[in-house]
């Protein structure tokens, strides 16, 4: 989901990924045993959206998962609450991280150990108040004038979600040296934007006729010391809840009568309470948070056009694409972008090979064939991981699921023995496993994805032609990406491809290493096996499989999933799981009132059919095809009250489903619209709001097959696999040369240097391939001014916001720090301009 800027049609686009590591020295539980059992959660401000597995008995209990997300909407703070389970599986607070969004930059891509602080509930604000101070003259019967303050609250937003529920009221304070006055508005039900359009009056100054004593208790009362306070709550049962608070001087209406602006709601005021200082630990984490701007299409066609014409410049090494892999401080930096444009636009195959192809031709010794951490290798490895994915989840997961749900023991190291366990019934146990997983690698090679089986063509065919004396050679240059770079890693990490949700358990790591080494080495066709281990044990259990039958069935699969004329069955022949987890569904019956209507079932989608089951294994209370699934959308919360909810429209009526967070929603919405997304009779406009009680909500017809009145937000390409933003793609790479500006300088001289004199490299120059002088400045020439004048539409569009952007406005709310950073930035710019 994108911010929209309504001036150059500009989208603003956030995602995070993030590494947590290990917490360290948590507190002790209050009891004899002191060990805890503790998961983390990563939340937006107060919204979680995402949990890691319960790690039990340690305070220093490691992790080890990765989480990456699309951002759907503005936030302030990106948090980790750590909590302890206890017996009754309680969860309790222990503390939290909590980094401001303005600040994510300092801790970019790199390990960061943060302290862990306590939970305070009056801290834990999030949400904004649109509110507007008027002051008026009064006069009164008597003919007599007084001013009266009128404090009008209009809505609020994106206030907390706590456990499901959210009834907001406001509570407005007049305060002054002297006294107090309080006035409360409506309760507004089920909602976190709660729109209250109250008024609320307090007098001021008491009229020049009044000779009582004043209730002011002073003669005249200073209306610059006073203040407008708004207090959010949360109303329950027991106890309301504070949502955070505001305080405006009354001193901002001597300048105009008037007030009338957005705020941030700010932590309540603990005055000279103590805050705690025990120490709770600290948590180890990496995250990486990037926003892109991202431009209508048009403006990336110079840059875009040279990069996709780069497999086409005779050499390579002189293109756009290569010269990026040349400049970047790490290769993967250059291939992630690179590599989605290049599917997302149907060229990857010939990029590809036409690298490969240069690598090829500088490697000397066929042994280290595509073994190094260059451009080749890392974009290949991006490649198999967009297009495989479902490849990887069809052959791998089933088995994998059996290993980290039934625990077999499977060590076969002597040393690391427990007691009781027996050498020979692990070596069989795993021996088992290894058998299970290499029969269901070698027998995929027909449901293989085309694109890796023509790049694979493309690798075995430069392989061959560069060693023609090496017969092996055609082998081991496609074995050393889908064993070695693809398989293996994904056994390894399960949770890193995305087949288990949580990184496994310390015992079934070990298993999962111990196979992974394996099948690597079966996948490698190294002449003597036994030697590639360290290990005495592995060389020992690796007998096993020291047959003839598995190296001819590693070749009989890397020639099928290599070969010029293989293509793929159509994968629809069997379902693939696209995504599946619990959500709530509203009942496809017409009860109008009551929580009965809702209830929580098993979700699952292939690409076949989107089915809702009562648990996980149930078989099956509703089935959608995918030919009926006419779009999916968002709901607008005021239908039901409830937040995070979705349509699924069929011929007949939508479905009404709600997520458990923005992220999970948003993520249902697009793969439902990607697998959908060729179905002839999609629908163009939707309703956004339900139909109940005998009419739309969001347009008033009364029929309820009256056609949507808001265009839908499809557009997306049909192919699940390989759904990328082009235009954010080239954004990317060109903040990637916009970063790097000072070394394509450094390589323009250099091609200089070189095509005039011929002569020896300079020592600062010998890191760049240059094979073509005078190609590769020319290309560098065009990638410059290409990048140049990206920045001058990047700098213009910053200065028009700065000139448009308005202090306590709705995108930007007094307390946005952000934004006082931001305008903090532009004054430096435009005082270093100017």
């Amino acid at each position: 989901m994108a911010v929209e800027d309504e001036g150059q049609g500009l989208r603003v686009l956030q995602s995070v990924r993030i590494k947590i590591g290990e917490a360290k020295n948590l507190p002790p539980y209050p009891g004899p045993n002191k060990m805890r059992d503790c998961y983390c959660t990563v939340n937006l401000d107060r919204e979680e959206v995402f949990r890691t597995k319960v790690v039990e008995k340690s305070l220093c209990p490691f992790y080890g998962e990765d989480f990456y997300c699309e951002i759907p909407r503005s936030f302030r703070h990106l948090s980790f609450y750590i909590y302890d389970r206890d017996v009754f599986r309680r969860d309790t607070i222990i503390g939290k991280v909590a980094i401001q969004k303005e600040t994510l930059q300092q801790y970019h891509n790199r390990d960061t150990w943060f302290q862990v602080q306590h939970v305070d509930a009056d801290s834990e604000v999030q949400g904004k108040v649109h509110l507007e101070l008027r002051l008026n003259e009064v006069i009164t019967d008597g003919s007599a004038i007084c001013h009266k303050v009128a404090a009008r609250l209009i809505e609020c937003q994106g206030l907390p979600v706590v456990n499901g529920q959210c009834d907001p009221y406001a509570s407005i304070t007049l305060c002054g040296p002297s006294r107090s006055e309080v006035k409360k508005t409506k309760v507004k039900r089920k909602t976190n934007n709660p729109q209250f359009d109250e008024v609320f009056y307090f007098e001021v100054t008491r009229s020049s006729s009044y000779n009582r004593k004043s209730h002011f208790e002073v003669e005249e009362e200073d209306i610059d010391k006073m203040e407008i306070r708004v207090d959010l709550w949360n109303n329950l049962t027991v106890r309301d809840e504070f949502l955070g608070e505001l305080k405006i001087p009354l001193k901002v209406l001597r300048q105009s009568s008037c007030y009338d602006a957005w705020y941030f709601l700010q932590p309540r005021d603990n005055g000279n309470k103590s805050i705690k200082t025990d120490d709770l630990g600290s948590l180890r984490l990496n995250i990486v948070y990037s926003e892109d701007h991202v431009f209508p299409s048009a403006y990336y066609n110079p840059l875009r056009n040279l990069l996709l014409k780069s497999s086409d410049i005779e050499p390579v090494s002189a293109s756009a694409a290569h010269i990026l892999g040349e400049v970047c401080r790490e290769k993967h930096e250059a291939a992630v972008p690179l590599v989605r444009l290049y599917l997302h636009y149907g060229k990857i195959v010939p990029f590809l090979s036409a690298i490969a192809n240069a690598e090829v031709n500088r490697t000397q010794d066929p042994n280290t064939i595509f073994r190094g951490n260059s451009l080749t290798s890392k974009c290949i490895d991006e490649m198999m991981k967009l297009a495989g994915m479902h490849y990887l989840r069809v052959t791998l997961k089933p088995i994998i699921d059996e290993i980290c749900d039934v625990h077999k023991l499977c060590e076969v190291d002597p040393v690391r023995l427990k007691d009781g366990e027996n050498l020979e019934t692990n070596m069989e146990n795993l021996r088992q496993y290894v058998d299970q997983i290499f029969t269901a690698i070698t027998k995929s090679g027909v449901i293989c994805p085309t694109v890796m089986c023509d790049v694979f063509f493309s690798l075995r065919e430069a392989a061959a032609k560069r060693f023609q004396d090496d017969l092996d050679v055609r082998y081991t240059a496609v074995s050393s990406f889908i064993f070695l770079r693809f398989f293996a890693p994904a056994i390894l990490s399960p949770n890193l491809f995305q087949l288990r949700p949580h990184h496994p358990d310390p015992q079934t790591s070990r298993t999962l290493t111990l196979i992974s080494k394996t099948i690597q080495t079966l996948g490698s066709l190294s002449k003597s096996k036994s030697a590639s281990f360290k290990e005495s044990y592995m060389a020992l259990f690796y007998d096993y499989f020291n047959e003839q039958k598995y190296s001819d069935a590693v070749k009989n699969f890397l020639d099928l999933i290599s070969s010029s004329g293989r293509r793929d069955h159509k994968m629809t022949e069997q379902p693939i799981v696209l995504k599946e987890g619990f959500m709530i569904k509203r009942a496809q019956g017409r009860k109008r009132f009551g929580m009965k209507n809702f209830k929580k079932r098993w979700f699952r989608l292939t690409n076949h059919e989107f089915t809702y089951h009562k648990s996980k294994g149930d078989h099956a209370l509703c089935s959608i095809p995918i030919e009926n699934i006419l779009a999916a959308e968002l709901l607008e919360e005021e239908s039901f009250k409830m937040k995070n909810m979705f349509q699924v429209c069929q011929p007949e009526r939508a479905l009404y489903i709600q997520a458990n967070n923005c992220v999970e929603a948003k993520d249902w919405i697009d793969i439902l619209t990607k697998v959908s997304q060729c179905n002839q009779k999609r629908l163009t406009v939707y309703h956004p709001s339900a139909y109940l009680n005998g009419h739309w909500l969001c347009c008033k017809a009364v029929s309820e097959a009256t056609p949507g009145c808001s265009p839908c937000t499809g557009g997306l390409p049909a192919n699940i696999q390989l759904d990328v933003d082009g235009d954010r793609e080239t954004e990317r790479i060109y903040s990637l040369f916009n970063m790097y500006m000072t070394k394509l300088e450094n390589m323009q001289e250099a091609c200089g240097t070189k095509s005039v004199y011929a002569g020896p490299e300079q020592e600062e120059y010998s890191t760049f391939i240059i094979d073509d002088p005078q190609q590769t400045y020319k290309t560098l020439r065009q990638i410059i001014e290409a990048v140049q004048t990206l920045e001058q539409e990047h700098a213009q569009y910053k200065k028009d916001k700065f000139q448009k952007t308005r202090y306590g406005s709705q995108e930007h709310p007094i307390g946005d720090q952000s934004f006082q950073t931001y305008i903090r930035q532009h004054s430096e710019c435009s005082t270093h301009s100017i």
